[in-house]
């Protein structure tokens, strides 16, 4: 059989700095567009997850964080191995600079935890960050974004809820999963993706009922990670289109009172992603594009902070190698 390999790159950026649209209020900045340069360069291949490696395994969806030790970690969903049920795992790789290139291989780092709740094979899209002295990980459980937490930003351990479960939360759409978090105005707002049947339909309180969009991004708020509040749907269809694969990897930064949402359109040879700006965080274009500010041909973006400069780690469209690369 043919291996079809998916990769990760990772590109050095300096993120909203090359273009800057002003008001007609004088030099008052409205937003910051990004732009890429410069060469990719590679940062790690496709790994080799030992009896589990499958013939047309995809390095999917992933996260980026540096560790108490000072370390930088990578960890990525692995689809298509031959793990049971989903056929997905995490797998891990470390680096002792954020922009050194070829990091370590570190193994398997995760797989789902089927007696808390997780879908067999079903873990997607990891997201890590620090809050309280905790590193945490959020995580889709295939169906529901679950949780784990670590001390040192390395070996990770589910946080329960009271149920017993890893579930944070689920739903408005079916296969919950994506999920970022970024912090504003002392709350967390929770980010992520669902979509509906084929056919556009979802059955709530025992009634089959026909959605408007497809897929989408939504948003949940929290004080304390619980994220009790309704979803709201803060970004769908238009220029993005209205399939199942439209709104996946939702990733959201904040710059001067901007909010920048990044929307995965394809991954492959022909990357794509949308990018919006707003004021609002529960409010990127639903249904309209006001808030579209243009694209850029890549898959997937992480972006990272590291001593006043933003990186961006993406996908590699090419099937040998992840690159990296300098943006303004």
């Amino acid at each position: 059989m043919t291996k079809f390999i998916s990769k990760l790159a990772l590109a050095v950026i300096a993120l909203f700095l090359l273009f800057n649209i002003f008001s007609c209020r004088g030099n008052e900045p409205i937003m910051y567009v990004s732009v890429i340069s410069g060469e990719w360069w590679s940062v790690a291949n496709n790994p080799d997850p030992g009896p589990l490696t499958g013939d047309r395994q995809q390095t999917v969806d992933f996260a980026v964080w540096q560790a108490a030790d000072g370390n930088w970690q990578l960890w990525s969903c692995i689809r298509g191995t031959r793990c049971v049920g989903r056929n997905r795992l995490f797998y891990g790789w470390e680096g002792s600079s954020l922009t050194g290139a070829n990091w370590k291989p570190l193994g398997i780092v995760m797989t789902a935890d089927t007696p808390l709740g997780e879908t067999e094979g079903g873990l997607q899209a990891p997201y890590v960050f620090r809050w309280k002295g905790k590193y945490r990980i959020i995580y889709g459980g295939f169906s529901k974004i679950c949780l784990a937490e670590s001390i040192h930003g390395k070996n990770f351990t589910r946080a329960l809820n009271e149920e017993g479960s890893s579930e944070l939360f689920s739903g408005s759409y079916l296969n919950t999963r994506d999920p970022m978090v970024i912090r504003l105005n002392r709350k967390f707002y929770g980010y992520y993706t669902g979509y509906t049947c084929p056919d556009g339909t979802l059955e709530e309180n025992g009634q089959v009922v026909k959605k408007t969009f497809v897929s989408g991004v939504f948003c949940r708020t929290s004080d304390d990670l619980l994220y009790r509040s309704d979803a709201v749907m803060v970004s769908a269809g238009v220029e993005a289109g209205d399939r199942p694969g439209s709104s996946v990897c939702p990733f959201v930064v904040e710059k001067e009172d901007w909010c920048y949402l990044f929307r995965n359109q394809y991954y492959g040879e022909n990357n794509l992603n949308i990018h919006y700006a707003s004021k609002n965080p529960f409010d990127f274009g639903v249904g309209y594009d006001e808030y579209n500010i243009g694209t850029l041909p890549v898959a997937m973006p992480e972006i990272v902070a590291c001593k006043g400069r933003d990186y961006i780690f993406i996908l590699n469209p090419g099937p040998d190698e992840k690159r990296m690369t300098s943006m303004h």
